[in-house]
């Protein structure tokens, strides 16, 4: 997720700043671009149809459409302005005049349904403040929630759109500086919680299949003024809370943590999906969460790309994927749309093998370059990457198909399904065992880790 979208347009200069409304069309926002089709003979100019992804079309017994679960989501598509840290907006859409009017923000929810009507994709997400305007007040911002989400709820009805999952930015206001959940102050950890209520009873009205939590700014600057056990059990107790309240308003969806390692924080409490995981277990709440794995985030933590997607889903926690990528040799968080086949390839093997990830998907959290200024890059963004990862898909199930790399996996570990080494899976051997062994067949042979096989069999498949 992006911590500058919604809120980067404080830094616009003083002279766009004045500018309070600019007249803008109501729609509709994309009468130059039909409904995006599916040509598999187009030729390479052509990137306005989709060339792989082709919704409809069983794979192992699936439709693209179910194994895929494409979201959109709202913030860095119809929030996001082009600009960053070193710069001010680049983009100008003809849906936004600027403004944080509530008619600016139903303007931009109708712009985003019909940007999903075209390109086609079933699901969508946001964050509390990208669809409303947050008011003076609590009462203030939940009332302009309650006014767009009825609005949304219409929108979904119309367009056959359903929502992926919703969560709270607990980051960019000012008043969460030093934390939300971990705040050192109660009462911005209170004010925290009172905004994830909100956020639970729109994600159970619109009928979301997910609530995500990102710790934007739960972490550190300086461990000499931090109690890092304190803040730890303070968050424990936050998601405490937040679990009571799901059971008690009957909402289904399933919670997810993102774990990011760094930024805006020196040190994230929520780095990796090991961290997460050793988190949720410390305070027995791992029954009541999974995680939402964003590949860009485990490059950040100085993995590879599939590393935490595959930790996750090892041990069961895999249950969503913010599909994106970044630029490893920049070092920050760049959320550039996913178009490298190997990973979306390698991605998608974990994820058949593991059965799918419903009631997750593939959110798109990633954004158009600064420099990509025209609307029609916004569509081809997401089918450049959706083919990427339809792509991914038939690969994956070419390779699950065959068999030839997990048989090659499992022929690594045969010493461990017999003999003592099974005795020692089920806990039945002992030390003295282990010597007794040794002794009497002598010291181990060195046996190839076939890497270089490994590699070359997945490239058979690319």
């Amino acid at each position: 997720m992006s911590i500058l979208s919604p809120e980067m347009s404080s830094f616009a200069p003083s002279s766009k700043k004045q500018k309070t409304t600019i007249s803008k069309s109501d729609g509709p926002f994309f009468s130059d671009i039909g409904k995006i089709e599916y040509k598999p003979d187009a030729g390479p100019e052509q990137t306005l149809v989709f060339k792989h992804y082709n919704a409809k079309e069983v794979v192992m017994g699936r439709t693209m459409e179910d194994w895929l679960r494409f979201s959109v989501c709202f913030w860095h598509s119809f929030r996001g302005t082009g600009a960053d840290a070193f710069g001010f907006p680049t983009i100008d859409r003809p849906w936004d005049d600027g403004t944080h009017s509530m008619e600016n923000a139903k303007r931009r929810l109708r712009a985003a349904f019909e940007f999903f009507a075209r390109l086609g994709n079933k699901y969508w997400t946001f964050h509390d403040r990208d669809i409303a305007p947050e008011g003076s007040t609590l009462a203030e911002s939940n009332a302009n929630l309650d006014e767009m989400v009825d609005l949304a709820y219409d929108l979904q009805r119309q367009k056959g759109v359903k929502l992926l999952w919703v969560t709270c930015n607990l980051f960019a206001h000012s008043r969460y500086m030093n934390g939300a959940a971990t705040n050192p102050d109660a009462h911005v950890s209170i004010y925290a919680a009172a905004q994830v209520k909100k956020g639970l009873e729109i994600a159970h009205r619109l009928g979301a299949e997910n609530f995500v939590f990102w710790g934007g700014r739960e972490g550190y600057q300086s461990l000499l003024n931090t109690d890092i056990r304190a803040e730890l059990d303070h968050m424990a107790a936050f998601f405490r809370m937040v679990v009571a309240y799901k059971h008690k308003i009957g909402f289904k969806g399933q919670l997810l943590i993102e774990p990011k390692a760094k930024e805006p924080t020196r040190h994230q409490y929520d780095y990796d999906v090991q961290t997460v995981m050793s988190f949720l277990h410390q305070y027995d709440l791992s029954q009541h969460f999974k995680i939402n794995v964003e590949p860009n985030h485990t490059t950040l933590a100085g993995h590879p790309y599939e590393h935490d997607i595959q930790l996750a889903s090892a041990y069961g926690f895999l249950g969503s994927v913010d599909a994106n990528t970044g630029s490893p040799d920049l070092g920050w968080d760049t959320d550039q749309f996913p178009m490298d086949i190997r990973n979306c390839t390698v991605v998608m093997k974990i994820i058949m093998e593991q059965g799918g990830l419903s009631p997750g998907g593939l959110n798109f959290d990633a954004k158009v370059r600064r420099e990509s200024v025209a609307v029609e890059d916004l569509f081809i963004a997401h089918i450049g990457a959706m083919d990427a990862f339809a792509r991914g898909l038939r690969n994956a199930a070419n390779i699950i198909s065959d068999g030839h790399m997990k048989t090659a996996l499992e022929n690594r570990y045969t010493s461990w399904g017999s003999g003592l080494g099974a005795r020692i899976k089920k806990g039945e051997a002992t030390l003295e065992d282990c010597e007794k062994y040794i002794m009497q067949k002598g010291d181990p042979s060195h046996t190839s880790g076939k890497q270089e096989h490994f590699e070359a069999m997945l490239n058979y498949y690319l």
